[in-house]
């Protein structure tokens, strides 16, 4: 059954609006994500976990402009991180996985009147979405943790947790990699990417293991 105070937000993420998904508050976005709708769908879900991964560790950076730290180079480093992490461009990758998904249910219709170009194209742009999404929490991870030793000391768990955030929404984004039939060689490239994330999880988590041990 159906609540009525629910229909506002079935409007909002109508595939009519489906531009709007950046718009939504996260209350509006989660109650969309959670309704019985194929959009937004786990790549949205990827998409924007992975901007507020960026987020947090942008927030590391604009703790790291102190005094101290235009002086040692810091602040520099911490502003570099801040253009990296580029939150607009995660955020429009939720509205591009919306938009590749509907496109691709049209080609699944019995009256679709695409040509075989027309449909494999968009199958091409629905495999694309997640893949360029994983790789591009790969490259934020991979600047977050060569910033983390420069980073501000009192904020650092903030920008680990950026990093985590990221490293969550690159597996989750590679499910839906997996979902689009993609080639071998492309699995192989993913598997690369997300082998390299789990070391620096890896070590971060031991890391901070060791200090709660009393450095053992």
């Amino acid at each position: 059954h159906h609540h009525n105070n629910n229909n506002n937000i079935k409007m909002t993420s109508s595939p009519s609006s489906a531009a709007a998904l950046k718009q939504l508050s996260i209350q509006e976005f989660c109650a969309a994500l959670a309704n019985k709708q194929p959009t937004p769908g786990g790549g949205a879900a990827a998409a924007v976990g992975a901007t507020i991964g960026a987020a947090a560790a942008s927030m590391s950076a604009a703790y790291t402009q102190r005094k101290k730290d235009q002086e040692s180079g810091a602040a520099q480093h911490a502003q570099e991180l801040q253009q990296i992490m580029d939150l607009p461009s995660l955020l429009k990758m939720a509205d591009d996985d919306q938009e590749a998904y509907e496109a691709l249910q049209s080609t699944w219709k019995k009256d679709c009147t695409l040509t075989a170009d027309e449909i494999s194209n968009i199958q091409a742009r629905a495999l694309r979405v997640p893949t360029v999404l994983l790789e591009a929490c790969h490259q934020r991870i991979q600047a977050i943790q060569q910033f983390l030793p420069r980073c501000n000391p009192n904020i650092t768990s903030d920008a680990k947790v950026g990093l985590h955030q990221l490293a969550g929404a690159a597996r989750a984004s590679y499910q839906t990699v997996l979902v689009n039939n993609p080639p071998t060689e492309e699995k192989r490239k993913c598997k690369a990417l997300l082998l390299e994330i789990q070391q620096i999880e890896m070590e971060l988590l031991q890391l901070e293991n060791q200090e709660d041990d009393g450095g053992n």
